[in-house]
């Protein structure tokens, strides 16, 4: 099955099992009149709302490139991340305006015990759906996905202490307990918003990755070729599950155009053998004299040009892989 047709059946589950949460959470708000409970169903509102706007982003990402998208469409999960970051601080700041309503204009609550069971059920499920979301994202790159999956995930840790306040609520009738639990969790909730956007600007300006860089090190020190005397000015963007990578490779200044045309291909190939199709590469290539300065001390090759004794291959690490050639 092809990864993005993978992910949005991913996604149709998800959105299916928000919604029915969300049915069950209003149920219980309606059976008790609990503001704790009304915050834990504001917040699936915002849970279905962002999976349905996730949906529509996995289907737009997967749209094939074309000549006003040249890198495809695959930002577009980022601008539905963020999109969804708002949303949820919203639903934070309308929680914590009813918290503080409530302590003014208290309403008893009712019939709490069938609230209970009901919002912990849906914990228990917020919480399956966001690991099962989670690692299918980290597994084909989904930020759409790995966001909502945090987000449901989130909403599990507030719903263990919305639990616990209910049942202290429950046994005590001490009023104002509920409207402790909504100001509470409005705010943990707003904190969930803020962190998915810090996270999505990060990527909607090109921030390197450099979880992502250090991978693509390791994997190019594995499958080195002998003639790669050093890989630098390394640059990759991420386009939803594509990824685009420039990056200047040194070979032997006497290397033909064709065999320096190999040694490329070779590179391309170590990467796609990890990623996929998923990654574009545009190698540019620099003589091992350039700057008249002779790399012969990490050059593993019988040369007959060579000036100086081979010590050892410098190890393509996270800081010489993103060295700018002004830095050599």
């Amino acid at each position: 099955m092809k990864e993005e047709v993978l992910k949005q059946r991913v996604q149709q589950k998800i959105l299916l099992l928000s919604f029915l949460i969300l049915v069950g959470k209003f149920i219980a708000y309606w059976l008790t009149d609990s503001v704790g409970i009304l915050t834990d169903a504001l917040e699936s509102i915002v849970n279905v709302a962002a999976g349905a706007m996730s949906l529509y982003a996995l289907y737009w990402s997967a749209r094939p490139k074309d000549k006003s998208h040249p890198f495809g469409h695959g930002k577009v999960e980022l601008l539905s991340a963020s999109v969804e970051g708002i949303m949820i601080s919203m639903a934070g700041l309308m929680i914590i305006y009813e918290g503080i309503k409530r302590l003014f204009f208290p309403v008893e609550v009712q019939r709490l015990d069938i609230g209970i069971i009901i919002v912990a059920l849906s914990g228990l499920l917020n919480y399956a759906m966001g690991w099962y979301s989670i690692r299918t994202g980290k597994r084909y790159s989904s930020v759409a996905l790995v966001a909502g999956g945090k987000h449901l995930q989130s909403d599990t840790y507030s719903t263990i202490g919305l639990v616990a306040g209910l049942l202290l609520l429950h046994f005590t009738h001490i009023m104002w307990i509920d409207s402790a639990l909504a100001l509470l969790f409005g705010c943990i909730i707003i904190f969930t918003g803020i962190s998915i956007l810090r996270k999505t600007t990060a990527n909607l300006l090109d921030k390197a990755d450099e979880v992502l860089l250090q991978q693509l090190a390791e994997t190019l020190n594995e499958k080195r070729g002998p003639e790669w005397i050093d890989i630098h000015n390394t640059k990759v963007i991420k386009y939803g599950s594509f990824l685009y990578m420039d990056c200047d490779l040194t070979i032997p200044w006497y290397y033909t155009i064709e065999e320096g045309h190999k040694s490329g291909d070779r590179l391309k190939a170590a990467l796609e053998e990890r990623f996929a199709d998923r990654i574009q590469l545009t190698v540019h290539l620099d003589p091992c004299n350039i700057f008249d300065r002779s790399r012969c001390d990490c050059c593993p090759l019988e040369c007959k040009y060579r000036k100086e004794a081979f010590k050892q291959l410098e190890t393509i690490s996270f800081t010489s892989f993103v060295r700018l050639e002004k830095e050599d």
